[in-house]
């Protein structure tokens, strides 16, 4: 599997954790979108894309298995991440 695409949107939202929102592309032929990039206490990481469950839980909707996949989707998309140029403000809703 190779990653041959990843499309980055910067998010500058005031007091939010998300930085930005992420596609890959996987094989020129799988597409993974709504891959977040949320600024932690120890630096930037991603958060697969997941739904709220009956019980009000999050569960992933699409995820790497083992951690070499999941190293090469996060060093791909923060790369990613970078290089993309900064969005205007979101506006936040009132």
């Amino acid at each position: 599997m190779k990653i041959t695409s990843v499309n980055v949107r910067k998010i500058n939202k005031e007091g939010s954790r998300m930085k930005g929102i992420a596609s890959v592309l996987l094989d020129d032929s799988f597409a993974v979108h709504d891959i977040r990039i949320i600024e932690g206490d120890n630096g930037l990481f991603i958060a697969m894309p997941s739904r709220k469950t009956a019980t009000g839980a999050y569960r992933d909707i699409a995820h790497p298995i083992n951690p070499e996949v999941r190293s090469m989707f996060e060093d791909a998309i923060l790369d990613a991440y970078e290089k993309a140029e900064d969005e205007p403000n979101e506006k936040e809703d009132a």
